[in-house]
Order: C-alpha cells, then sequence, then structure tokens
C-alpha cells in the first residue's frame, strides 16, 4: 500500500508544481550585424546606434510568458570577429536555442552563414533550435540580400527564418519568442512522452482472479499501482 501511495503522490506532484524553465540560447554570426543591438532592443528596449564590436561573452536573462509558464531566456552574446573565437565551445555548451544573424546590406555576411551553421553543430547539440534573422530589415535602399534569398536558404536548412530591425524594433520580439516557443513545445513532448512511458513500465493493470475456497473475487488493480501478476 505504502509503495502505491508513493507513486501515485509522485505522479501528482510533477502534474502540480510550477516549475522554472531556463533556455540558455546564443546570438551568432558576422561582426556588425547587429547581434548585440537585437539583444538590446529585446531585453532593455534600447538601441545603441554608434555601440562598439563587443569583446568577450556578455548574456541576458529575459522573462517570458508560454502557454501561461514562465519561462526565462538566458540569452549570450559574444564577438563575431575570428581574434575572438577561442571562447567558442564554452560559448555553444548547453544552448538550446540560436539566432543566426546576417545583414542584409551586407551579402558577406549571408555568405557566412553556412560556416555558421558549421561552428554551431560542431561545438553544440544537432538539435538547437535554431532561427535565421536577416536584420537591419530598415536599410531598404541598401540591401544586398533579397528576402526569397533568406527564406529558400532557411527552408533548405530546416530552420525558422524572420527579418528584423534592432533599430525600429521590426519582429525582434517575434525573433525571440519563436525560438524560445519551439523549444517549450519540444521540452513538453518530451515530458509527456517520458511520462507515457512510466505508466507503461508500471503495468497497465492486469485484472487477477484469486481463489479461496469455494469463493471466487476478482482484484482489478489500478492503474500505475502495484499490479500482479
Amino acid at each position: 500500500t505504502e509503495n502505491c501511495t508513493g507513486l501515485k503522490m509522485a505522479f501528482y506532484s510533477e502534474e502540480e508544481q510550477t516549475e522554472d524553465y531556463l533556455f540558455k540560447i546564443v546570438l551568432i554570426g558576422d561582426s556588425a550585424v547587429g547581434k548585440s543591438n537585437l539583444l538590446a532592443r529585446f531585453a532593455r528596449d534600447e538601441f545603441y546606434p554608434n555601440s562598439k564590436s563587443t569583446i568577450g561573452v556578455e548574456f541576458q536573462t529575459q522573462k517570458m510568458d508560454i502557454n501561461g509558464k514562465e519561462v526565462k531566456a538566458q540569452i549570450w552574446d559574444t564577438a563575431g570577429q575570428e581574434r575572438f573565437r577561442a571562447v567558442t565551445s564554452a560559448y555553444y555548451r548547453g544552448a538550446v536555442g540560436a539566432l543566426l544573424v546576417y545583414d542584409i546590406s551586407r551579402r558577406q555576411t549571408f555568405e557566412s552563414i553556412g560556416r555558421w551553421l558549421n561552428e554551431l553543430h560542431t561545438h553544440s547539440d544537432m538539435n538547437v533550435v535554431t532561427i535565421l534573422v536577416g536584420n537591419k530589415s530598415d536599410l531598404k535602399d541598401a540591401r544586398e540580400v533579397t528576402t526569397a534569398e533568406g527564406k529558400d536558404l532557411a527552408e533548405a536548412q530546416g530552420l525558422f527564418f524572420m527579418e528584423t530591425s534592432a533599430l525600429d524594433s521590426s519582429n525582434v520580439t517575434a525573433a525571440f519568442q519563436t525560438v524560445v516557443k519551439e523549444i517549450y513545445n519540444i521540452l513538453s513532448r518530451k515530458v509527456i512522452q517520458s511520462q507515457e512511458l512510466k505508466k507503461q513500465d508500471l503495468g497497465g493493470g492486469k485484472t487477477v482472479v484469486i481463489q479461496e475456497g469455494n469463493q471466487e473475487s476478482d482484484a482489478q488493480t489500478k492503474k500505475g499501482c502495484c499490479s500482479t501478476s
């Protein structure tokens, strides 16, 4: 009986407790594509027109509401320049999401996407939720990469896609939310699958016929509880 009660309590507590989710998300892409300003706009609603190149690693933690659950996105930002790439392994470790950013007004930054994807896959889990972000969409007259090109590359690589502007705030929050929501959805599916497996392992319940003297009684064991074989 104690064992049965313990199992019931375990399932009950898993369903009832409110959990804090913390997802590590990394910003990657060439230097000066606007990674730091995307983060500044999202986390603090700020923009720095004369911001200098990032040196080292910085991160911000931002709370978000996803399906009624409080989720914390820990967003990491680092330099895009080659000379600062010594931090690579530690930077990617534990990341479950990534914003891969290029500048729509500089084709060279778009052509670097393949290299950044290789680095992401080399140093982190292959299943990192990734969105391809064409930043600086406000620079319409200086555009060198079409929206269609961005979409095609994202589709070919299995990535989400969005064009943003840290300057005028266009799609900035939406880009981060897209990644966080997908991570949350994947986690939710895994939790449900795990619970289903637990229930299967504990037995679906069998009917046991107990014979005692001239009397017969059926004992129906409860689901997930002390099954007799």
